[in-house]
């Protein structure tokens, strides 16, 4: 009896070692990736700071011997850099509040209320996600200007005010949440808009970080919709700004690093600050339902 006693205490000892070692394998894989994944990051973050001619300089030097920060001072100069930022960012912050606003409103009701050809509806509108963009580029294009708002920002906020895809998203967490609560409420006599204020938004923290991720960042990097859209210099976003910058200064390569680098910020704040929601949004949406 002793020795089996002894027999399993090794085994156990033995496993857990093998499973420490697996873990400090795995780790080193992954940390392994995400250094190569960081490389081109790491080399725009230094070209950015150097000459034109040491960006491409045998062998690289990634820390310069001397940062040249007036790289970011010319960019703002050489093209109205600020006006495409400006524009780009009153499109996504717009663009990002309706679309979490419709998604939510048109999830709660896909959610928790009954109504003939509820789910139809939802099959029919969720469809359209499967529908490529290029199938519809003209109509939408021939709408904005029968309606008088080609060439404005308005249209690139008209066109994504609503979303397929948000709706499906915040339709799955709402499912999770259970529907006694919307029930109670109604007994108190909260109104339908009432019972989603007070109720979804406050339960739905991950999801909503979540849309508003994908929401700004996919509209922050548009660049076919403000191409097509968007004729005038005063009403282009920054990423058909870096389009013509490559074209005008090709050559200075370090100042294309230095206005690309710049433009990743808006999106690498979002996601950062939302980044605790990210994982947890993406995984209870796909569970729940």
């Amino acid at each position: 009896m002793a020795q089996a006693t002894v027999t399993g205490k090794q085994i156990r000892k033995d496993n857990a070692a093998m499973q420490l070692v697996g873990n400090v394998l795995l780790y080193v894989v992954l940390i392994g990736l995400a250094i190569f994944t960081l490389i081109p990051f790491v080399w725009m973050i230094s070209s950015s700071l150097k000459l034109d001619q040491e960006v491409f300089q045998y062998s690289i030097r990634w820390i310069p011997e001397v940062c040249h920060w007036e790289n970011y001072q010319l960019i703002w100069e050489k093209v109205p850099l600020l006006t495409y930022f400006k524009n780009t960012a009153f499109i996504a912050i717009v663009v990002t509040i309706l679309q979490t606003l419709t998604s939510s409103f048109a999830a709660y009701a896909f959610a928790k209320l009954h109504f003939k050809g509820r789910d139809v509806l939802f099959l029919c509108y969720i469809s359209t996600i499967a529908v490529p963009w290029q199938a519809y580029m003209l109509p939408q294009f021939i709408m904005m200007r029968s309606v008088g708002l080609y060439d404005t920002l308005w249209a690139m906020v008209a066109l994504q005010a609503f979303s397929a895809f948000g709706v499906f998203l915040m339709r799955q967490f709402y499912q999770g949440i259970p529907t006694d609560l919307c029930e109670a409420a109604r007994i108190d006599g909260l109104s339908e808009y009432g019972i989603w204020a007070r109720i979804m938004p406050p339960l739905s923290k991950a999801a909503i970080a979540t849309l508003v991720i994908f929401t700004f960042v996919g509209t922050w990097n548009d660049y076919m919709g403000p191409m097509i859209y968007l004729t005038q210099d005063a009403n282009k976003t920054v990423q058909v700004g870096l389009r013509r910058f490559i074209q005008e200064y090709s050559s200075d390569y370090h100042l294309i690093m230095a206005a690309s680098l710049v433009s990743l910020l808006p999106v690498s704040i979002v996601f950062l600050s939302l980044q605790k929601y990210f994982i947890e949004g993406i995984a209870t949406s796909g569970l729940k339902g």
